[in-house]
């Protein structure tokens, strides 16, 4: 297989996986707060705080797979 073929494999993957744990760990988040929210309605704006930015962590971490796609295919 040639370089430029494999550089795109590498490419794909990177972006692949590294979104697919942010993507997982999202929807549980947004999960258990729901949850949390419908047992606790008075704690909504706490619980929504910490889910914003539990969310904001995770978001991150597909951003950084983003970026090493990015490295990977241009150079």
């Amino acid at each position: 297989m040639p370089a430029e073929g494999l550089k795109y494999l590498g490419t794909a993957l990177a972006i692949g996986l590294g979104a697919l744990g942010p993507g997982i760990g999202i929807g549980l988040i947004a999960s258990k707060a729901m949850e949390a929210i419908g047992r606790n309605p008075e704690a909504t704006n706490k619980i929504q705080t910490n889910m914003i930015l539990g969310m904001a962590f995770a978001e991150a971490v597909a951003i950084y797979a983003l970026v090493i796609s990015l490295i990977i295919k241009f150079v």
